[in-house]
């Protein structure tokens, strides 16, 4: 029997790359340290016209490395049986100018408008903040769930 390689797996629709941004939760940005390695993390979000914005200490290592080199990668991913992800590689800027309005876009995406405020009061008060906006250049994505050969070929091993 002879073996194929095994390609990726069907991209989603630019509709499905806008829906997936918009209700994913977590996105990992990768920046990359002075050393060449990269530096990735979790972050909370929002996403207005086209562009992430995320907020960041500005004694981060991640702001740190994007005022060196403003290439970076973001992942957001769901896992499941058949994983989907949208990976987007993208120029970050940054925006030193108040954070508030940011702050409260980001945060009431994962709670109340009441615990957004008490939470933002209390991050603001640990140290100073800054937004960066990514703004992408490429977008790649994936979908498992698409995937008819993948299906097939996982299913006959599994019980799902």
């Amino acid at each position: 029997m002879i073996k194929m390689v095994y390609t990726q797996p069907p991209h989603l629709t630019e509709d499905e790359i806008e829906d997936f941004i918009i209700g994913a939760k977590i996105a990992r940005i990768c920046s990359i340290n002075k050393d060449g390695s990269i530096h990735a993390v979790p972050v909370w979000y929002y996403y207005e016209n086209r562009k992430l914005i995320i907020g960041t200490p500005k004694a981060s290592r991640r702001l740190g490395n994007i005022r060196r080199n403003n290439n970076v990668t973001v992942l957001i991913d769901e896992f499941s049986q058949q994983t989907k992800a949208v990976i987007i590689y993208g120029k970050a800027s940054i925006d030193e100018e108040d954070m508030d309005e940011a702050a409260h876009s980001i945060f009431s995406r994962y709670m109340s408008e009441e615990e957004a405020k008490g939470y933002w009061k209390g991050l603001s008060e640990l140290t100073e903040w800054v937004k960066v906006i990514i703004e992408p250049i490429h977008i790649a994505s994936f979908d498992y769930s698409k995937d008819t050969r993948y299906s097939e070929a996982t299913k006959k091993y599994t019980s799902l």
